[in-house]
């Protein structure tokens, strides 16, 4: 199979696709545009504060053009979060108190998440006297309605939590079209539970967003989709006035909330990134696909499978073995613009209790928007690929692909 496999013919059973793929782009640009005009940006929303960053027009600006693009009532965008990661924590311990309930109906969160959950004496969620428990997912990817609908109503959770990407697990990732019915009868059943979305590796894959759908809060990272390839750093939040008050007090102060907070190397970044990337998401996703569609011919298992529409910009490919695992992650450093000289190998990577490859030649450090690659050293060895910032640069490690298994 792999002698007679070639590029050209890997790209031609991709073409419906691609056009799907294309429209939602140009959908998700005249949103972007949009936003950018009713905001009147202009260059003076590009320029950076010091200090405590008082009337910080472009950062609240910015601000104002996120809540918009995702159809939140307020936002917080900013490089002083650093990664998803801490947005994400920001958002938990922000509206969750002692004896609160969260109840993820995902299943378990991402693994650097976790240690914002559970453990004494380490300042999380647990140690505060806050309450978890997680409803798993079906066998299917599906949400156990049933389940679900079931726990609210005789719990009434502070919080429903849902991961939309499949972290490091072997899942597909869930689309904001399914959350939709369970976040209406979420609601119905108690009106005062904070439904957040985990968005990491989401925007701008559809034309909805969970805060669409009836999220209160979602949670991403502008080294991933949102930021387009451009921001250098940064987190965001969106979601609804009541929510993203509460949130405000964890992430400064009770009396500070966002009046404060500079930056200065200005903005203009992050407003090229969030303009960029409808354009770039779809790069990603092509690429994923042809990744997909080389890895499925060859009789390896991808995830989602190359007939399912992508819900993030993650594909998964499943070795069954190690020494293929580090192959396959090894190869895409090898077609890196940055470090494209260096071998990765496995490593205990902070936050992860296994041993991680990672292959990231990005310009921006850790970037997943940018062409990547990386798997924990676990059963059933999985390599997650994700972003490229062109889809002929995603090509270029395809072509190397069709001849390295």
């Amino acid at each position: 199979m792999a002698q007679t496999m070639t590029l050209k013919e890997e790209e031609s059973k991709l073409k419906s696709q691609f056009e799907r793929i294309d429209d939602i782009a140009f959908y998700n640009q005249k949103k972007v545009l949009e936003a950018f005009k009713n905001n009147r940006v202009t260059t003076q929303y590009f320029s950076g504060t010091t200090g405590y960053g008082y009337d910080d027009i472009g950062r609240d600006n910015l601000a104002r053009i996120y809540a918009e693009i995702f159809g939140g009532e307020k936002a917080i965008v900013s490089p002083i979060l650093t990664c998803g990661t801490h947005a994400i924590t920001t958002v938990l311990f922000g509206l969750l108190r002692k004896d609160d309930l969260m109840l993820s109906i995902s299943g378990i969160p991402y693994d650097t998440i976790q240690s914002s959950l559970f453990g004494k004496d380490n300042s999380s969620l647990e140690d505060y006297g806050v309450k978890y428990k997680q409803i798993d997912l079906k066998e299917d990817g599906s949400f156990d309605s049933e389940a679900i609908f079931k726990a609210v109503k005789k719990l009434k959770p502070k919080m429903v939590y849902v991961q939309r990407s499949k972290g490091y697990s072997s899942r597909k990732a869930i689309s904001p079209y399914d959350m939709k019915p369970i976040f209406e009868e979420v609601k119905r059943l108690s009106k005062d539970t904070f439904i957040v979305v985990d968005n990491c590796y989401g925007e701008f894959v559809d034309r909805v967003e969970p805060t669409n759908v009836g999220a209160d809060v979602i949670v991403g990272s502008l080294i991933k989709n949102a930021g387009g390839g451009f921001a250098p750093t940064g987190g965001y939040i969106v979601g609804s006035e009541k929510a993203l008050d509460l949130i405000a007090t964890r992430y400064t102060n009770p009396s500070l909330k966002l009046e404060l907070g500079s930056y200065e190397m200005g903005y203009r970044m992050f407003y090229q990134g969030i303009f960029m990337a409808p354009h770039t998401v779809a790069q990603s996703l092509k690429g994923s696909l042809l990744v997909g569609q080389i890895m499925e011919d060859k009789g390896y298992m991808v995830i989602p499978d190359n007939k399912t529409i992508p819900q993030d910009i993650v594909k998964s490919v499943v070795f069954n073995n190690e020494e293929d695992l580090v192959k396959f992650v090894q190869t895409v450093q090898t077609v890196s613009p940055v470090d494209g000289h260096v071998l990765p190998m496995p490593w205990d990577m902070p936050g992860y209790k296994d041993k991680v490859i990672m292959a990231a030649g990005t310009f921006v450090g850790g970037s997943s928007i940018e062409l990547s690659c990386d798997g924990p050293i676990r059963p059933p060895y999985i390599a997650y690929i994700q972003g490229g910032l062109t889809y002929e640069h995603v090509k270029m490690f395809a072509e190397k692909l069709i001849d390295l298994y």
